[in-house]
């Protein structure tokens, strides 16, 4: 839900995981009454009990990323401008292996912010703009607000390369020449006349032959019928001798004089020539035609004009056999001129693109081959072995697929040791996957995936242990479970089943869970919940199959729905509110589902849905619904909303601004003065803002809208005036919220209460909240402040068992640890947490406590990995610094 401003919890974190890319379960043709009772569960569910093993990622995943982040960091404070763009690539690697969308994202932005060469500029340009597809329309949207998103638009480049000086110098009178000055070359049937001596001035071997010891130097008509030029060709190459500038022509002209060029060393004619053909490239087939000759010739400037077409349709452009032969067969010397020095960068690019559309298609594997063959360094190759080997092991090369293993494993990359272990396994021998494993986890700190993987080679007890072990060092990992769960069913404990699944569900929103969830459902017959969690599926994948791929989603919601009550429009929208304020937004957004099926106006149910999405932290999903709410809006003034919310959901706040007051220029409604308000709190940091933001709200609560929205509003309206001190109006917008159902005021009432020194009250406002909100890990937290230690550590307890990936109660044990003096428990605790979740709060926590117990190097090592994640954060900045002067 969109809010204001910010509790002080939620000040303390900013939850970064989004919703995982890892296969899903796919599920197809079947019947409910297969599903019905509990004695049907057990075999009905015998495919989920065969569930696949968990996926080797094909991921850059180091063992202590920390480490490496800290190093890279180092490195980009001292190294060269021209090796940056490399550093942020590596980050990015590292962030996209830990599931950190945004920060992966904001790394790829830095590597083209900070790229030094116009290929690297161009390749991370359509790298951001392949990350964003879907996102054209905020392209578009800023173009109506005259500003451009540079990501999306071509680059003239050629125009930014220097035109280097490559004319010769032969004009002094003194330096005579043999011959005439005027030479005549024959071609065919026609004469063109040239300066012999500026003719002689572009190039080393025009010279020697036209002033040296060649019998050329004293004709006066020489023969070039030969040599691949046309006559207007040689006209054209006189003219330029003469001027420097080329002359309009066809490019098959030009072309021409650039094979001549090249024959003959012609620098400065070549790099024309390049240059006027680079302005010709404007489709693939261009780019295609152009890019052999470049290739063929070593046209560098041609090559990246070319290869920045191509780059810009991806990934439609590898649909096609002669783009995908252009890149699969450059040899180093063609990669050189076509890329400079970013071939690794530009095989990253083609390998991502390629695997996620097909991991075992021939064009991954030679993508693959050449990022091997590009890779200069230890963490180059790393990736690059790795990367292949997952694809040669889905492609059951087994063997090439164990080389490569191998190689990644030698070179450092220790979560390649899972594909060692697979293979293995595959060939019957678990007793050496294990040893394996061992032999890694003995020479460090063991990582929940290590204990994941274990658990596939082992059987009863030890397999469970193994699972909650890697559950308890890595709560975000899905298998283990999934796993427990599906074992509970097939004993036919299906409560405990669907508890255990509840659990992750609780904190991350995975399709397979979701699926896992709806099937315990089915054997409950609690056909309204199965429901639920179907058309919750639907939401964030309409085209999801379950039950081995065999059985598409949407069939199966057909099937349920006939043993379901109907819910009229009216019973829709009851449904909503209760499970709106009840917090439940799974359930929420089932409903939303159900009600977009009817006649209702949908630009105002995608929108909802996008609310709901964006608090469930699938921000991709909350964009498409957004831009579906833009597409299905009634009005003009409804539509101007939407695009103001796309925009600031994308961070251009001002625009968004512009937006609203489009909207309210047309028309004032609660939408348009509620975006307003909240872009207008955002974008300024003038004290004076809150009253334009208060009269704001005001006309908002003023204009019809429902009584879910009317509650968000004064849910705000109350913490602007909380900031304000006004305690007394902030209560009054606080109960009121309430009173229409908007449960989350009981939060903003509990501070009212606290901020009056009455802290029994704030402390019963949020056992309310707890007691009502379905997902209340957060109100647990905020509750930890209004009681005593005891009281709170339970609090605490309780957050982190219902979503572990809220760091506050982390720190808050770290701290309490450390009063006590326990310095090694302190760091532990921290040490935690951070090994499955990159935070700033926990890295700056951790650095503190090693500088305060002398431990500069790992201090040093914690502050540079921080502003990894954040390089802007000022503290942090500020205790490098202090840190960085201590070091030896």
């Amino acid at each position: 839900m969109r809010k204001l401003f910010f509790s002080e919890s939620a000040c303390k974190e900013t939850k970064l995981h989004s919703a995982p890319h890892s296969s899903w379960l796919p599920l197809e043709r079947g019947k409910l009454s297969k599903f019905s009772g509990h004695a049907a569960a057990g075999s009905s569910i015998e495919s989920l009990m065969k569930m696949p093993e968990p996926a080797v990622l094909p991921h850059f995943k180091p063992a202590d990323y920390v480490d490496i982040l800290a190093q890279i960091h180092e490195e980009l404070e001292s190294c060269p401008p021209d090796e940056r763009s490399c550093l942020y690539l590596l980050q990015f690697q590292v962030f996209r292996g830990l599931g950190e969308a945004k920060l992966s994202r904001r790394s790829l932005q830095s590597a083209w912010e900070k790229a030094s060469t116009i290929h690297e500029k161009l390749i991370f340009g359509a790298w951001l703009k392949y990350e964003k597809r879907g996102e054209e329309a905020i392209s578009d949207l800023l173009g109506s607000c005259c500003k451009c998103s540079q990501e999306f638009r071509l680059l003239d480049f050629v125009s930014q390369v220097a035109t280097g000086s490559h004319v010769m110098s032969y004009d002094d009178e003194s330096d005579e020449f043999r011959g005439s000055a005027v030479v005549h070359f024959r071609i065919r049937d026609d004469m063109i006349a040239c300066d012999r001596r500026k003719l002689a001035a572009l190039s080393t071997p025009l010279y020697a032959m036209l002033n040296g010891g060649f019998r050329e130097s004293y004709l006066e008509v020489i023969d070039m019928s030969r040599n691949g030029i046309s006559p207007i060709g040689m006209r054209a190459i006189s003219k330029f001798s003469l001027s420097g500038r080329l002359p309009y022509l066809s490019a098959d002209a030009i072309l021409e004089m650039l094979d001549f060029a090249n024959k003959f060393c012609c620098k400065g004619l070549k790099d024309a020539c390049e240059r006027k053909l680079a302005s010709f490239v404007s489709s693939r087939q261009d780019a295609i035609d152009f890019m052999e000759c470049a290739l063929e010739l070593g046209c560098s400037i041609l090559a990246a004009s070319c290869l920045q077409v191509l780059l810009n349709e991806l990934p439609d452009c590898l649909n096609d056999e002669q783009v995908v032969r252009i890149f699969s067969s450059a040899n180093k010397a063609q990669r050189l001129t076509m890329v400079g020095s970013a071939s690794f960068s530009l095989y990253c690019l083609l390998s991502e693109v390629s695997m996620n559309t097909n991991p075992t298609s021939d064009v991954t594997v030679s993508f693959l081959e050449k990022l091997v063959e590009s890779a200069s360094d230890s963490r180059q190759k790393q990736l690059a072995l790795h990367q292949l080997a997952c694809t040669r092991f889905l492609r059951k090369d087994y063997t090439e697929a164990e080389r490569l293993f191998n190689a990644a494993f030698s070179a450092g990359h220790l979560y390649s040791v899972v594909g060692l272990a697979r293979l293995a396994s595959l060939r019957g021998n678990k007793h050496f996957a294990l040893k394996l494993l061992d032999s890694v986890m003995s020479s460090r700190w063991p990582l929940g995936w290590m204990y994941q993987e274990r658990a596939l080679y082992l059987d009863g007890d030890n397999k469970l242990e193994n699972l909650n072990k890697a559950t308890e060092l890595d709560p975000t990992l899905t298998y283990p479970y999934m796993l427990r769960a599906a074992s509970l069913m097939k004993r036919q404990s299906v409560e405990a089943a669907l508890m255990e699944i509840n659990r992750i569900l609780g904190f991350k929103l995975v399709l397979e869970c979701l699926e896992l969830r709806f099937c315990c459902y089915l054997a409950l017959e609690d056909y309204r919940a199965a429901l639920c969690d179907v058309q919750a599926i639907l939401t964030l994948a309409p085209d999801y199959r379950m039950i081995g791929g065999r059985v598409s989603a949407k069939q199966l919601r057909i099937l349920v729905l006939e043993n379901v009550e109907q819910w009229t429009t009216a019973d829709c929208w009851m449904q909503l509110y209760d499970r709106w304020s009840s917090v439940d937004d799974i359930g929420s957004l089932s409903v939303i589902y159900q009600m977009l099926e009817s006649d209702t106006a949908k630009g105002v149910l995608y929108f909802r849905q996008s609310l709901l999405l964006l608090r469930l932290n699938c921000p991709e999903a909350a964009m498409r619904s957004l831009q579906l709410a833009r597409e299905h809006a009634a009005s003009d003034h409804e539509r101007l909303v939407y695009e103001g919310w796309i925009l600031y959901d994308t961070g251009h706040c001002e625009e968004g601004l512009q937006k609203a007051e489009a909207s309210i220029a047309i028309q004032r409604s609660f939408e348009a003065f509620f975006l307003k308000a909240y872009a207008l709190a955002d974008s300024s940091l003038d004290p004076s803002t809150s009253a334009t933001v208060v009269s704001l709200l005001e006309d908002a609560l003023r204009c019809p809208s429902d009584r879910l929205r009317k509650g968000q509003a004064l849910n705000n309206l109350g913490s602007v005036y909380v900031d304000c001190g006004k305690l007394d109006l902030a209560a009054e917008c606080y109960i009121n919220a309430l009173k229409i159902g908007h449960t989350r005021a009981h939060q903003g009432l509990a501070r009212v209460h606290f901020l009056r020194n009455n802290r029994t009250g704030a402390y019963d406002e949020m056992t309310k909240l707890i007691e009502k909100a379905r997902n209340n890990a957060s109100a647990y937290e905020k509750r930890s402040e209004y009681c005593d230690r005891e009281l709170t550590k339970a609090d605490l307890q309780m957050v982190t068992k219902l979503d572990p990936l809220r760091v506050y109660p982390y720190r808050y044990r770290a701290a309490v640890l450390m009063d006590n003096h326990k310095e090694k428990e302190a760091i532990a605790e921290l040490t935690k947490a951070i090994a499955f979740k990159a935070d700033l709060n926990l890295l700056h926590l951790r650095a503190a406590f090693h500088e305060h117990i002398g431990d500069i190097s790992s201090a040093l090592r914690d502050c540079r990995a921080a502003l990894s994640v954040d390089p802007n954060h000022q503290e942090m900045l500020e205790l490098h610094h202090r840190v960085n002067s201590q070091e030896p």
